[in-house]
């Protein structure tokens, strides 16, 4: 079954990250052979004072 572990900056509305799952599994599904059932998607949402890009939080940026 596979897995996917996602991990995206928080403050997407559940509508969007609802588009997001269903996209993955479909494409997923088409490419692997796969039933929808089978496919297991994890959002980890981080916020931007968390993540550091270059040597910079993404909170600092502009």
């Amino acid at each position: 079954m596979p897995t996917m572990h996602i991990e995206l900056f928080e403050g997407r509305t559940p509508e969007k990250k609802r588009e997001l799952v269903r996209a993955l599994t479909e494409r997923t599904c088409e490419v692997l052979g796969c039933a929808p059932e089978s496919v297991d998607i994890i959002l980890t949402e981080i916020s931007k004072d968390r993540w550091a890009t270059g040597g910079v939080f993404w909170s600092e940026k502009n």
